[in-house]
């Protein structure tokens, strides 16, 4: 059974009372448990994992090596920040989709330069949670291949 990391960044254990106009009113909790319920009706196994620091968040990319067979990103702010972040996700050698609530490219400039999306596999974006279950769907079809 494929087996998929999803990783949240920095705020996003804010969710749901964060930013509600930009970000919903989903918590993270619920997203997981969102995820948990859509991992079964795909056959996948999924691990949830979030941090406000960018050291831990890379600590949880080098342990996905030998134990998933994906990673679901939402990196956050680090999204537009982090070489290293897109150093630990080349580095794992893993299929990686980059994947954000909002469109990002219709927020702020800043928002439009993604250090990771040039290791990811795909961006998702601007379909708020429903965004992690299409991420689901597209890493299941990823690694069938």
């Amino acid at each position: 059974m494929p087996s998929f990391l999803i990783l949240n960044g920095p705020n996003l254990n804010l969710l749901g009372t964060r930013q509600p106009e930009v970000y919903g009113r989903t918590t993270l909790a619920d997203i997981e448990r969102m995820c948990t319920d859509h991992a079964v009706k795909i056959g996948v196994s999924v691990t949830f994992a979030q941090s406000n620091h960018e050291g831990v968040m890379i600590d949880h990319i080098h342990a996905a090596r030998g134990v998933h067979d994906g990673i679901i990103l939402n990196a956050g702010a680090y999204t537009h920040t982090s070489i290293a972040l897109m150093d630990a996700i080349a580095s794992v050698e893993l299929p990686a989709i980059e994947l954000h609530l909002s469109n990002v490219h219709a927020r702020e400039e800043f928002r439009h330069k993604s250090y990771i999306s040039k290791v990811c596999v795909g961006i998702i974006c601007g379909f708020g949670a429903y965004g992690y279950v299409l991420s689901m769907d597209a890493m299941k079809v990823r690694v069938s291949d």
